[in-house]
């Protein structure tokens, strides 16, 4: 089972992880993907009960979750995104020690069937992949905007990931050469994300 963020779910990179390796996937959708988005978030769910519910409290936080799962009969024309059985909404509620409560609602699509993986183990890949994306992820995301990157085509999105992972483990080093908004720029556009990395890790060109 593999887990990815938004720029990972690509549709190339999900074919090879399936008719490749055998491989079964949970993937996020995001609006930065506005097909996948728009499908997967438009069905009414309103008569789909609340399938898995979970509350967590620690660190100053308490947090629910519940999750719906729904899948699309292929001759309604199926989900659009390769080899994906299952669309999943989770609603996120959080309340910060002193702080307003947060509600949050986040896409997803699954290569397993409702006969492969229950809604509670489906919930349970999502909150392992959301305490790794609370790690390095994490850093890209907020900092170089991973998550809202157009970069869909080719090589591209591993590319981007790759460097951003490699800068993004030495923040204060990155942060030094470059302002939050430059750092921004660069990653939609390979070419100078790359030049400010070779500059910033002292590489020459040969």
């Amino acid at each position: 089972m593999i887990t990815f963020d938004a720029l990972h779910t690509v549709q190339d990179h999900v074919k090879w992880l399936v008719q490749t390796k055998n491989a079964h996937y949970v993937a996020m959708i995001k609006t930065t993907q506005p097909n996948a988005h728009a499908q997967v978030s438009a069905p009414p769910r309103n008569a789909i009960r609340v399938q898995d519910t979970r509350s967590e409290t620690g660190h100053g936080r308490r947090e629910a979750r519940s999750i719906k799962t729904m899948g699309i009969a292929a001759n309604l024309g199926g989900l659009t995104f390769p080899e994906a059985e299952l669309s999943i909404r989770v609603h996120r509620r959080r309340k910060e020690d002193g702080k307003a409560e947060t509600r949050e609602t986040v896409y997803a699509v699954t290569s397993l069937d409702a006969h492969q993986a229950s809604p509670a183990e489906l919930a349970d890949y999502l909150r392992g992949h959301w305490i790794i994306e609370n790690s390095s992820p994490h850093i890209r995301d907020r900092v170089f905007g991973e998550d809202a990157s157009t970069v869909h085509h080719g090589s591209a999105p591993r590319a981007m990931a790759t460097l951003c992972t490699g800068t993004g483990m030495h923040p204060v080093d990155w942060l030094a050469h470059a302002s939050t908004e430059t750092v921004r720029q660069a990653a939609h556009d390979p070419d100078r994300l790359f030049d400010h990395v070779v500059t910033v890790l002292g590489i020459r060109a040969r």
